[in-house]
């Protein structure tokens, strides 16, 4: 048996204050779709609306927050955007509890949410490449990965109960609860941040906008995998919430039934991220890259299919069975040679980029999916990105690349 590895205490810190706000964030599952189509009424172009303009906008604004984060202290940044989004989400309540909510709030705070969570995720990922030495970055993402998952499980289940006894806010107040406590737990860290010292001109100047996106686009390895993630997850997200609409709406599913048919297969991402670091040891990590990327492309079309009843929450869970699971093993494994493959000094704008890349790009597909739902139907639009996702395996990469030269490459860039 393999003996678990221990990876200090200031990582068990950020490991717990991540799992918190996973739990707050699972726990509020589809809770802006839900508010809208429940409380406001709303069809499916303005829900898709609202999902792809707050991550379009957010993206936007985000854009110079990788530079600034990458010449900070991290921690302080991360904390601040905990509040942030604490203090956005809270909004939201307070606005139903005097009647002044509306799409138009839940689009604002959905931009200040966006744009907060790439900047964690930048100063995050580059705070965890300092914290833990390269030989353990795959045990780390592992945990975060399963950690995630596991929230997963149990976030939307119990939050779709807790809208029904409680009302549709208490999901929000969980959520924004969560940023606080997970801010908390990075201040409980401790231990000394050397400020990031920067070399050349003082100013942020416009190549520091666009570092990120040369370290990816010119790199043999990440390149292909920057492409397949980007669009593969901009057409799965894509249908999220037009099988929102499709199932609560058409269907007649509860909330309870919904957050059930998608929190029981996340069980196969707990699976999948065990899985991640005893294939890699075995089979390598190109070959584990592109055959969980391969796989995990196979299973969305089928939720075009979804009936009413009980056969219809059986396909959903094992279709999205499969999927997760191939995720669960893809996720860390692509995450950990990301973070090996860029230079410490590029880090957070390389995150950030990459982030803003995936927003974006779900932004714009989950607009033109409604768009293309309005005219046709939720069903079609459903299985229309199920069939393109088929194609996305042609996008990773066809061998692996010598990581040494590709480090070089990456560091020549100015």
């Amino acid at each position: 048996m393999t003996r678990r590895r221990g990876l200090g205490r200031q990582f068990r810190w950020l490991w717990s204050a991540y799992a918190v706000s996973s739990y707050g964030t699972w726990l509020g599952f589809g809770a802006f779709p839900l508010i809208a189509i429940v409380v406001l009424h709303s069809g499916p172009a303005q829900v898709a609306a609202l999902s792809a303009a707050g991550r379009a906008v957010g993206a936007v604004v985000a854009v110079p927050l990788g530079p600034w984060v990458e010449f900070r202290r991290k921690r302080p940044v991360m904390v601040a955007m905990d509040l942030a989004r604490f203090a956005a989400l809270l909004s939201v309540p307070a606005a139903f509890a005097l009647g002044w909510l509306s799409v138009a709030q839940l689009l604002v705070v959905s931009v200040v949410v966006a744009a907060a969570n790439i900047a964690f995720n930048a100063a995050s990922g580059a705070y965890l490449k300092a914290l833990v030495p390269p030989e353990d970055l795959l045990v780390a993402n592992g945990r975060f990965e399963s950690t995630m998952w596991t929230s997963t499980v149990v976030g939307p289940p119990l939050g779709g109960a807790a809208i029904g006894m409680f009302g549709p806010m208490t999901t929000v107040v969980a959520d924004a609860v969560s940023y606080l406590l997970s801010a908390l737990g990075i201040r409980a860290i401790g231990g000394t941040e050397p400020h990031p010292v920067r070399t050349g001109a003082p100013r942020l100047r416009a190549g520091d906008l666009f570092a990120g996106w040369r370290s990816i686009l010119t790199h043999p390895g990440l390149r292909p995998l920057f492409f397949n993630a980007i669009v593969g997850n901009g057409l799965i997200m894509a249908s999220e919430p037009l099988l929102a609409v499709l199932m609560l709406g058409r269907l007649g599913f509860t909330p309870w039934q919904y957050g059930l048919a998608f929190a029981t297969p996340c069980i196969g991402g707990l699976i999948g991220s065990r899985l991640a670091r005893p294939l890699v040891a075995r089979f390598g990590r190109h070959k584990v890259i592109v055959t969980a990327g391969a796989l995990r492309a196979c299973w969305p079309v089928g939720l075009a299919f979804v009936r009413p009843g009980v056969p219809g929450i059986a396909l959903v869970i094992a279709l999205q069975l499969g999927l997760v699971t191939c995720c669960g093993v893809f996720n860390p494994v692509l995450a950990t040679y990301r973070l090996d493959q860029t230079p410490a000094d590029r880090v957070a704008r390389t995150l950030s980029a990459w982030s803003v890349s995936s927003s974006a790009t779900i932004a714009a597909l989950t607009a033109a999916w409604g768009l293309l739902a309005a005219l046709t139907s939720p069903r079609t639009a459903i299985a229309a990105a199920g069939v393109l996702l088929l194609a996305t395996p042609l996008l990773l990469p066809r061998r692996e690349n010598a990581p040494q030269k590709a480090r070089e490459q990456a560091t020549s860039l100015t």
